[in-house]
């Protein structure tokens, strides 16, 4: 049974940093697509990096580029997502999710089959 669970959401100042992780278990975790979406209240779910976890090719949105970070801990089974001078438009429910098809990640959220419960970030100015 695949399970993504993330954690390392909080409430920080505008200019911060977080650093959220999510836990992967059930699956073959060294050969899949993992990404990091979010989703804002009334806003579509948007993608915000990829790593495909066989070779660490990483994949980030272009307004994101520079200031969040994805990465592995293969040992682990976890991804990261390190997220730098944070901003308050940044404030959203963060996602991870699996893709285990394919080799070519894409910021597409519909192309993943696995999701974790969320993890709430909130930015404040």
């Amino acid at each position: 049974q695949v399970q993504l669970v993330e954690s390392g959401g909080d409430s920080v100042q505008a200019g911060g940093s977080l650093r959220l992780s999510c836990a992967a278990s059930g699956y073959t975790y060294s050969s899949s697509c993992m990404g990091w979406f979010r989703q804002a209240p009334g806003k579509e779910r948007e993608g915000v990096a990829t790593i495909y976890t066989a070779d660490g090719n990483t994949y980030y949105a272009d307004s994101l580029k520079g200031r969040f970070t994805i990465s592995q801990d293969i040992a682990k089974n976890t991804v990261y997502l390190q997220m730098n001078s944070l901003k308050p438009e940044d404030t959203a429910m963060y996602y991870c999710a699996a893709d285990l098809t394919r080799r070519r990640c894409s910021l597409f959220w519909g192309r993943y089959n696995y999701w974790g419960q969320g993890t709430q970030v909130t930015v404040s100015s």
